[in-house]
């Protein structure tokens, strides 16, 4: 049996611009791994130094020098252990996306991106130059190769590392969260360690930033396909990892249900949004509905409860059970509650419009004036405490405009925004599982708006058991109106909601950001021109 070589594994919630605080915590986990681990060894994620994804922050002029100390920093003050760190790196007129390995102030290896994706929420070919080269280095008698991200997900830079002496692999990752990522990730890995007959080390970063959260799931596969490694999902920290004769072995994280895994996605974009944008708290129209409820839910076990306000602002149509269940959601949450109603200012606008309006008969104009005096008491609110207003708006409502401008979309995070309606009832009984907080008269009863007397989202929508499938093929899937019909959903339905789906882009353009959690996200992940001519596509 061959002396175990003791590695770490740097799971850490890093700052997208914050490089000094960043290497701080490389510095910390570091000596963390080396003092209380033992470990010779430790990797962190894909461009830890700056946070992932730094976008147009990277041409700042100001960058290249920022990143130089920080890596000057971590030759001077990480001794003792190898430090494999991700980077941005400055050479030869151009920007890698590249990965060091430093042992007492020495550059032992230096690795450079070969795949760089530019779909979906990524864009590094705007930013960064290929690399071309592996990189593999000797610790402690093992032969080490390192690729970065999206090089495991493609046959090529494995292998190459394999024949350039590798025994192992270590992939650097900043991956975002979706409800399929670990399955993919897992997929991937296994087509690597098949093509290379190495095992693998897979280490992912934690934290949400903007539009995008990370959820790190930090594992490791070894080389006959056995998973020999998985770290907690949503927690920072530096896990061990033992690579003895051939094979990595270390603790196995319990897995989480679906449900669990994507309430705490929301919970961790809306901790970090909050927290590292500076607001004091977070501010919620409280509507008595299921979406209101769930967002509230998320932002107290997010900020905890001193940190949430909510407001309920009752209009004519109001019905007394909406205002008796926001209330009592508030207190079970021991969140500072208040109840503003907009009758005066909506009369107030009715009056102005009134000569305006001579001759016309009320339609969805009133409906949204309800809506936007909500909007302006919120951010009111939001201007003179400070707090972030959270919308709470979900995907199925976003697809289709359901949704009003500068009313209920008046805000400046929307946590339920990639969360489909039917997806709002389950996670709001899973939060209910952990502990009771939203009332169930609110799980059970019809979804409203409550604009005008007695409606419902029925009303203009189809049923959401109908109309979250027919948008996640649409949408996420990107199928031709001809194959959703074909898949055997009603052609007049799916006419419909295709246009709906087009006409609110405009809308979806003027939205808060929110976490992607689909793999097909509104925002930075689906890019559609706001006018075009669209046919049967």
């Amino acid at each position: 049996m061959t002396r175990p070589l003791k590695l770490a594994l740097a799971q850490l919630n890093l700052w997208v611009g914050d490089v000094d605080g960043n290497v701080e915590r490389i510095v910390e986990a570091a000596g963390h791994a080396r003092d209380t681990l033992g470990a010779s060894l430790i990797a962190c994620t894909e461009l830890a130094l700056i946070g992932y994804p730094p976008d147009d922050l990277l041409l700042r002029s100001g960058m290249p020098a920022q990143i130089e100390a920080g890596l000057a920093r971590l030759r001077r003050e990480v001794r003792g252990i190898t430090l494999v760190v991700g980077t941005p790196e400055y050479a030869d007129g151009a920007i890698y996306n590249a990965a060091l390995v430093l042992r007492d102030g020495e550059v032992l290896g230096r690795y450079r991106k070969q795949h760089l994706p530019n779909y979906g929420v990524f864009d590094e070919q705007r930013h960064y130059r290929a690399g071309h080269m592996p990189c593999v280095f000797e610790q402690e008698g093992c032969r080490i190769g390192i690729t970065i991200c999206e090089d495991i997900w493609v046959a090529g830079p494995a292998a190459q590392a394999r024949q350039a002496g590798a025994e192992l692999l270590i992939n650097l990752n900043a991956s975002p969260f979706d409800i399929d990522k670990a399955a993919n990730r897992r997929r991937a890995l296994d087509s690597r360690v098949v093509e290379t007959g190495l095992s693998i080390a897979y280490v992912n970063c934690v934290g949400g930033q903007d539009e995008v959260v990370f959820d790190g799931g930090s594992f490791a596969v070894n080389a006959d396909g056995e998973e020999a490694f998985r770290a907690p999902t949503f927690e920072a920290g530096v896990f061990p990892l033992i690579w003895q004769d051939g094979r990595l072995q270390g603790a196995m994280a319990t897995p989480k249900t679906a449900d669990a895994l994507l309430y705490d996605a929301l919970v961790q974009a809306t901790r970090d949004y909050v927290g590292r944008n500076g607001f004091p708290g977070a501010l919620i129209g409280l509507s008595g509905g299921i979406d209101s409820a769930l967002v509230a839910a998320i932002a107290v076990d997010a900020l905890g409860p001193d940190r949430v306000w909510g407001v309920s602002m009752p209009s004519r149509y109001t019905a007394s059970m909406s205002n008796d269940d926001a209330r009592i959601e508030a207190e079970a949450l021991g969140i500072r509650y208040d109840c503003i109603a907009i009758e005066p200012a909506f009369s107030a606008f009715n009056a102005l419009l009134a000569p305006a309006f001579a001759g016309r008969e009320p339609d969805l104009t009133e409906e949204n004036l309800q809506s936007r005096s909500r909007g302006v008491l919120l951010m009111a609110l939001s201007n003179k405490f400070g707090h972030v207003v959270l919308t709470t708006g979900n995907k199925s409502e976003m697809a289709v405009g359901y949704a009003t401008l500068y009313g209920d979309m008046c805000g400046g995070f929307a946590p339920i925004k990639d969360v489909y309606k039917t997806r709002v009832f389950a996670l709001a009984r899973y939060r209910n599982s952990l502990s009771p907080v939203i009332p169930e008269r609110v799980l059970t009863r019809p979804p409203s708006a409550e604009l005008r007397p007695d409606q419902t989202d029925a009303d203009s929508l189809p049923p959401y058991e109908v109309l979250d499938p027919l948008l996640t093929a649409y949408v996420e899937a990107q199928r031709s109106i001809s194959e959703i019909i074909a898949m055997g959903f009603d052609e007049p339905t799916v006419r419909r909601v295709a246009g709906l789906v087009r006409r609110s882009e405009y809308k979806r353009r003027q939205a808060p950001p929110g976490p992607k959690v689909t793999r097909c996200a509104f925002g930075r992940e689906r890019r559609y021109p706001i006018t075009a001519v669209y046919g049967d596509v």
